[in-house]
């Protein structure tokens, strides 16, 4: 999950405050940046609601795609959301607040230009947490059978994007763009602005959406006739006394920044609209004809994808260290005996946490009665063994281990994900839930074999003192 360079989390050294009008709802707003603590992600805080409640950016909360990504947690909603995300993710910060007083950040020029400035402005700073890193090992898909639209991951050295984007129309063909290197988002990609089509405007304006939307935040192809009644309604929507079509077939409000802004934009899009997976991508994004419905649910994907293999992870650790236990000195802590003393090494141990081995060899004794011809080491023992190696931590915590006995109180979650056989090493991870009180433990135990997480269990345990009579 990590690089093999370590690269540091990063934040603002300040507050800093931009104030603008949101795009689709015509809101004054006022957004303010605000410096994040480690390992905290991107987050909106709605400060003009009670409460003030906070919406993570996470694709798991995007509820529409229509017009912009818009993101809802327990019926809050934040509006167009992936300019500002793209600003973030393009200056490589990792941990920001997002306080708004409205349910739609500024839509500035239509780019992410204006977000940049700010945030540089504000200054970054270097956090003590390394940042996390997906490293893309698979080539990994999303397509929309409906739009043909198609989002692809492939592995690559650092993070890429590529878009590709074709509307069928004269006036804006086939267009690409590249971000080879995320410290080209400033200059290449960041003042790329947002784009409609004529015909999308006229519907918007009828649906009484783009309040906010004057034509100096938008370039608009003109993909059909101009009709007078249509010139009039743009008149008065965006309050000019003249409006005329440029021989490239854009409305005369504003001078293209590029040949390809609409494909850089939809790169910009892109990038915002992954932020959403809520970790760094280090792969190449191939994006064709993408749109904020494909950019989202391939993060969803993604995201999932992640936490599964996250979660799957096997710690690695050298088998060949010298332990910080070996048997005889489990023995010491530990009541078990052979043939049901199921821990044969400790490798860590501190005040949360412990790591035990167990090497499963052919001459375990429940082989003999447990399907003798394909041998399979029980669920049940490879719970005890976690558990022993469980009573590790738990009986680490007494002066005298050698007068506890650690009883099972619960046993929750047990998941078994593979089987384990002879020949099998298996590693168990525990790890507290909460701190050890009145000799209580709860802890999540994972055991690994194979490169694999094997069995995984919530289990709480108690510690008794024997009574010597």
């Amino acid at each position: 999950m990590s690089s093999d360079k370590v690269v540091k989390q990063r934040t603002i050294a300040k507050e800093v405050t931009l104030q603008g009008v949101g795009l689709h709802t015509g809101h004054e707003v006022t957004m303010t940046f605000k410096p994040a603590p480690e390992n905290h992600g991107y987050a909106f805080k709605r400060v003009d609601l009670e409460g003030s409640p906070v919406i993570e950016a996470d694709a798991n909360y995007v509820v529409n795609t229509q017009r912009g990504t818009n993101l809802e947690k327990k019926g809050v909603r934040i509006h167009t959301s992936e300019h500002v995300l793209a600003a973030l993710v393009g200056l490589e910060i990792d941990n920001v607040l997002i306080e708004l007083n409205a349910p739609e950040p500024p839509i500035m020029d239509g780019s992410s230009k204006y977000f940049v400035e700010a945030l540089e402005k504000a200054g970054l700073v270097e956090q003590d947490a390394e940042r996390e890193e997906y490293i893309v090992k698979d080539v990994i898909s999303y397509t929309d059978e409906e739009t043909g639209s198609e989002i692809t991951v492939i592995p690559s050295d650092e993070y890429q994007v590529t878009t590709m984007v074709d509307f069928g129309t004269k006036v804006l063909g086939t267009q690409n763009a590249t971000l080879k290197n995320l410290s080209q988002f400033k200059k290449e990609i960041s003042n790329a602005r947002t784009f409609s089509f004529l015909h999308e405007i006229e519907t918007l304006l009828e649906h009484g959406l783009i309040k906010g939307g004057d034509l100096n935040n938008a370039i608009v192809y003109v993909d059909k006739e101009l009709s007078p009644e249509t010139m009039e309604k743009l008149k008065v929507a965006f309050q000019k006394d003249s409006i005329s079509v440029k021989p490239n077939g854009i409305l005369d409000n504003l001078t293209l920044h590029y040949p390809n802004e609409a494909a850089r934009h939809k790169l910009l899009d892109v990038i915002g609209d992954l932020a959403l997976i809520g970790t760094r991508i280090r792969g190449k994004i191939i994006a064709n004809k993408p749109g904020h419905f494909v950019n989202t649910q391939f993060a969803k994907k993604l995201s999932k994808i992640i936490k599964i293999e996250k979660r799957n992870k096997v710690p690695q650790f050298d088998l060949n260290q010298t332990p910080l236990m070996d048997v005889t000195e489990i023995m010491k802590k530990l009541p078990h005996r052979p043939p049901f003393l199921l821990v044969d090494k400790i490798l860590e141990l501190s005040d949360t946490h412990v790591v035990g081995v167990k090497n499963i060899t052919m001459n375990e004794p429940f082989f003999v009665g447990h399907f003798p011809g394909a041998p399979v080491m029980p669920g049940v023992l490879q719970v005890e063994a976690m558990a022993q190696a469980g009573g590790i931590l738990v009986l680490s915590t007494v002066p005298d281990p050698e007068n506890y006995l650690t009883f099972f109180m619960k046993i929750d979650k047990v998941k078994f994900k593979q089987q384990v056989g002879p020949g099998d090493t298996l590693i168990f991870k525990l790890e507290l839930v909460t701190p050890i009180r009145r000799g209580i433990c709860h802890m999540q135990g994972y055991a690994y074999a194979n490169g694999k997480l094997a069995t995984e269990a919530e289990m709480m345990a108690q510690i008794v003192k024997v009574k010597n009579d």
